[in-house]
């Protein structure tokens, strides 16, 4: 990036232009709708078996209402995730020098944004496109029936909580062992109190 830019922008202390990262923030609602939309799914998949469960806490619970909490947090995750990626690709193009390591799976800070990069490339295209595919189950292939998801759809859907994890170590090795953008960590380096930011 332009260093004439840089200086314009008037980094703090994370190497942003404001106090907090927005990607981490982000990233943890994207995972939360994420992982929600699917749980959500399983109880419904699964409503004829806990609907016992429910009765006896007497929660009143139909299938349909989980349903409907799993398609839209599925919804929510993919529009969300499209918020996740840009702030990610904007703040790792702010990042200064990196320490000369290797992170635990043996990644410099390049490679290993290079890696998160493009991760999170495919988790937006595999999140989209579990919405859609999400949204063709309920308004068109399977509108008709009480079991709005298909088997398989909630097993993708595990094999993105897999990929999720990986994709999230990398992204706090980022933070943890090279401290791209790890506001209190750089604080504290510079002996500042990396409270007064709740201040």
């Amino acid at each position: 990036m332009n260093p004439d830019l840089i200086n314009q922008l008037q980094l703090g202390a994370n190497g942003l232009p404001y106090k907090i990262p927005m990607h981490p923030n982000l990233v943890h609602l994207t995972l939360g709708l994420f992982i929600i939309g699917i749980a959500f799914d399983i109880v419904g998949v699964l409503f004829p078996f806990d609907k016992v469960v429910f009765k006896y806490l007497a929660i009143p619970a139909t299938r349909a209402n989980f349903f409907d909490v799993g398609w839209y947090n599925m919804l929510g995750a993919a529009i969300v995730t499209f918020f996740t990626v840009a702030f990610g690709f904007y703040e790792i193009m702010l990042v200064g020098s990196t320490p000369e390591v290797k992170s635990a799976w043996g990644l410099g800070a390049m490679e290993t944004m290079l890696w998160h990069g493009v991760g999170g490339v495919i988790l937006l295209a595999a999140i989209v496109g579990m919405a859609i595919w999400r949204g063709f189950q309920r308004f068109v292939w399977r509108n008709d029936t009480s079991r709005q998801v298909q088997w398989r759809y909630l097993l993708v859907g595990l094999i993105i909580f897999f990929v999720m994890y990986l994709h999230g170590t990398l992204g706090a090795q980022l933070a943890a062992e090279f401290g791209v953008h790890n506001t209190a960590g750089n604080l504290l380096r510079m002996g500042q109190d990396p409270n007064v930011l709740l201040k």
